[in-house]
């Protein structure tokens, strides 16, 4: 059981990048999966969350309006389309897998269950 985070790379601010997040092991149609960000020397944080059919998503504010997060059911995979970068998005990026959907105060999966590797972004200036 494996969940992978790729697609990241050094972007320009002002930039765009896709992150892709692949399960082998298990299938994602049975999980909301979330994406979370960790900056050096910061606390990890949920930037966003999509339900188990894809209907709901939830963002925080600080990528609302320039990140959207979406899944394959076909490929059992998840991405976060990232655009309009700042310096200020740098940090190592993960997927997570996990149940009971998508918490619209913290923007993640209620109850995590699997975590993935991470992949970096960063944004220069």
């Amino acid at each position: 059981v494996q969940l992978q985070a790729s697609g990241g790379g050094l972007v320009q601010a002002g930039g765009s990048l896709k992150l892709s997040c692949a399960a082998s092991g298990f299938t994602l149609d049975d999980y909301a999966i979330g994406w979370f960000r960790q900056a050096p020397g910061k606390e990890r944080e949920a930037i966003s969350c999509i339900d188990l059919r894809g209907d709901r998503t939830v963002y925080a504010d600080s990528v609302k309006g320039r990140f959207a997060i979406s899944r394959d059911h076909n490929k059992n995979t998840a991405a976060l389309e990232m655009s309009s970068l700042v310096p200020e998005d740098t940090a190592v990026y993960t997927c997570a897998a996990g149940f009971l959907g998508c918490s619209p105060t913290y923007f993640r999966p209620i109850i995590t269950k699997y975590w993935g590797q991470g992949t970096l972004v960063t944004v220069s200036s």
